[in-house]
């Protein structure tokens, strides 16, 4: 499964990356999984299966969808606060369940 992460800048979603890496490695998961901030995720989201939106960026989900043809998530509020990878990883898994 390949993920991109999007938040303002990408460095909130790049502490959030490190520990769902380890949370998948944890539960023999293959993940493939960046963080990039909004202004870079053009270029290299067509090579992701869904893009998670940190909730500071919420009201981009629209554009977002529309200009990459990929599943889009938005990251609750609490679960993004508190790194509850578990949690995002479930949500995950009901939009793509294909990919577990």
């Amino acid at each position: 499964m390949k993920i991109l992460l999007i938040c303002a800048a990408g460095m909130s979603t790049s502490i959030l990356m490190k520990k769902m890496i380890k949370y998948a490695g944890e539960q023999g998961m293959e993940l493939e999984i960046a963080a990039k901030g909004i202004s870079e995720y053009e270029e290299i989201c067509k090579d992701y299966d869904i893009l998670l939106l940190g909730p500071q960026i919420s009201y981009q989900r629209e554009n977002i969808e529309k200009g990459s043809n990929k599943p889009v998530m938005v990251i609750a509020p609490y679960d993004y606060g508190v790194g509850n990878v578990e949690n995002i990883f479930n949500q995950v898994k009901k939009v793509i369940p294909e990919k577990f």
